[in-house]
């Protein structure tokens, strides 16, 4: 009588490698790994991850997803844009359907100062074992910096941009941090952006995958094999450098030699223009909370507002751009906004506040 054929495993090539086994795929099934944005990067490495078995993965992110998304963002289809839905969410639900072994934890809301130790420390699934970034801004990126040194959480940084990206692992403690490095945020309009430079999809890919192995590295325990440089990569250029980070840890650096968290400390919650989009955020104090059937119902008077459970969208009809276009109003549970069609953010605080109000 023959016998059955076994149950295939669906992490047996990776079981294979030299430092995984048994051991260490139970090891990094017991993982949590949190990924702060879900744009180009943050789809890319959250999607590694799962697939390698990561048990948990937290997924923060601000936005919803558009058209635009599907040429770089891996984890979204045409449906997921079609219907506008939340990132974090779309994410959430795309990871489940490529690895139900995997608890993903969406978090629909802007990390910021006020929130944020609590989006990160507070969460159901834990404290995590490793920040993952996926951010498209140097001040989340300063803050989550501030966040990886106070609480000793390693920090996987990457950025990319047009045809250019690169990546490197935080180490509280044994590294520099990104205050060691970059004293703090570049000038308003000095850098490029993905809405004014573009972004090549496989630089996206190259430089995720680096994060992803960096993270793995850190959950299986060999921690003796993370990158102690800042890589940097141009394939479309065919470059590829490495600034070796030893004896760069700053004395005098603010945070990680003087404990000083300036960006988790501060407490403006500013409009923000959102990259890539004719769009401005607005957050309100904190604490806030709507009720998004109330509010459609007070909205429709001002024009077609329809809820989800994740949130409140319509175009205002009496509120018209410079250009004559339509301004349209999303509003979160937290009472966390997106007004489009204006990149003005004393407009965009004043349309909140007439039509929001909280």
């Amino acid at each position: 009588m023959a016998l059955p054929s076994p149950v295939p495993d669906r992490y047996h090539r990776q079981r294979l490698l030299e430092d995984f086994g048994d051991a260490r795929q139970e090891r990094l099934a017991a993982s949590h790994a949190c990924t702060v944005g879900c744009g180009a990067l943050g789809c890319a490495a959250a999607d590694l991850l799962a697939r390698a078995g990561v048990g948990r993965l937290t997924i923060v992110d601000r936005d919803l997803v558009e058209i635009t998304n599907l040429q770089r963002q891996v984890l979204f289809d045409q449906r997921h844009a079609d219907e506008g839905m939340p990132k974090a969410h779309a994410a959430g639900e795309r990871i489940g359907e490529i690895n139900s072994e995997v608890r993903a934890h969406p978090v629909l809301a802007d990390f910021a100062p006020a929130n944020a130790e609590a989006v990160l420390l507070e969460g159901p699934l834990g404290r995590p074992d490793v920040i993952v970034d996926g951010t498209d801004n140097f001040e989340t990126r300063f803050l989550i910096n501030d966040l990886a040194v106070k609480h000793g959480l390693p920090y996987v940084y990457a950025g990319a941009v047009s045809t250019h990206a690169m990546a490197m692992t935080v180490l509280p403690g044994e590294t520099p941090c990104l205050r060691c490095l970059f004293a703090g945020p570049p000038p308003a309009g000095s850098q490029p952006t993905c809405d004014t430079a573009g972004v090549l999809g496989p630089v996206i890919s190259m430089v995720s995958g680096i994060q992803a192995t960096e993270a793995l590295k850190l959950l299986v325990g060999r921690r003796d094999l993370v990158r102690r440089t800042l890589v940097e990569i141009d394939p479309w250029r065919n470059t590829h450098r490495e600034l070796d980070l030893a004896g760069l840890r700053d004395p005098a650096c603010p945070c990680c030699a003087g404990r000083r968290f300036e960006f988790l400390e501060h407490s403006a919650a500013e409009p923000v223009a959102l990259c890539g989009q004719q769009a401005v955020q607005i957050s309100p104090t904190p604490g806030a909370k709507i009720d998004l059937a109330a509010l459609a119902g007070r909205l429709a008077a001002h024009g077609p507002f329809e809820a989800t459970r994740y949130l409140v969208r319509g175009e205002l009809a009496g509120e018209r751009s410079a250009s004559g276009g339509p301004i349209g109003l999303t509003i979160f549970p937290d009472g966390r906004a997106i007004v489009s069609g204006v990149t003005d953010p004393v407009r965009a605080r004043t349309i909140y506040a007439r039509y929001v109000g909280v």
